[in-house]
């Protein structure tokens, strides 16, 4: 008989859920925190549920563990893991390779050292500015009206002289931005200036610990091209993108789930 895990990772900004079956990824659904977290793990785990095409409910799932900020709000949940386990877990099961993880969502950001075994040796994260996060780009996505936030990348890659962003706070770079822009400045130079302001404060965070090959970078962020350009000129390394960042932390808790279940 096939058993069905599950993991769900709530976010500040997003929710995600993975299901597994026998140890294999059946499905998977991301979707907007918002307000009601509760609300948020349950419907996108439901999200998830019926894209198994199954025809199954949530009570068919042997064991599920949630991670993120938010779990411990999820009373469907068997058990809860700490977010940097579960990326940790998840990259490896994706590419067993993996040594080394920046994460960038959209309230903070993480480096994490992981050994042969997915299991987490050291770690730094940044959750008390915005500035090393997602939220910076959204900020920045709205001043420099660029439309959705999936422009920023490729117009950044565009651009032959980034601006310099020096404020270290995303208000100040907000007003430093708008000043630049006052000043004539192109919106791609501006573009690519907040992407290399963004990766420099998270390559100082890693810079600190022992980066080294293979080298990963996840979360919602990790979709934007440009960013990904410039953290690797700031780190001198190349940073492997998931197909589907945003779910490794919910793809490491399903695999705690399976992991309980066997024991």
């Amino acid at each position: 008989m096939s058993i069905l895990t599950a993991g769900v990772d709530i976010g500040a900004a997003t929710a995600k859920t993975v299901i597994l079956r026998d140890g294999e990824i059946l499905a998977h659904a991301i979707r907007p925190t918002g307000y009601d977290v509760v609300r948020a793990a349950a419907t996108v785990t439901e999200e998830a549920i019926n894209k198994t095409g199954l025809g199954i409910g949530l009570g068919d799932l042997k064991y599920v563990v949630s991670t993120g900020y938010g779990r411990a709000a999820i009373k469907f949940a068997n058990k809860t893991f700490t977010e940097l386990m579960c990326h940790a877990k998840g990259a490896h099961f994706l590419m067993p390779s993996t040594r080394f993880i920046i994460d960038i969502g959209g309230q903070d950001s993480k480096a994490i050292e992981v050994d042969s075994r997915g299991n987490v040796v050291n770690f730094a994260m940044n959750d008390k500015c915005a500035a090393g996060t997602g939220r910076f780009l959204e900020v920045m996505a709205h001043v420099l009206e660029v439309g959705s936030i999936d422009n920023m990348g490729p117009i950044s890659l565009t651009s032959n002289d980034p601006c310099e962003i020096s404020s270290t706070c995303t208000i100040f770079a907000e007003t430093e931005v708008v000043v630049l822009r006052a000043a004539g400045k192109d919106r791609k130079d501006l573009i690519a200036g907040v992407h290399k302001s963004l990766t420099s404060r998270v390559a100082i965070m890693a810079k600190a610990m022992n980066i080294q090959p293979t080298a990963v970078f996840t979360g919602g962020v990790a979709k934007n091209v440009g960013v990904k350009k410039y953290l690797e000129e700031e780190t001198g390394m190349e940073f492997l993108v998931p197909d589907e960042p945003q779910i490794i932390g919910a793809l490491g808790a399903a695999l705690f789930a399976q992991r309980e279940v066997r024991s």
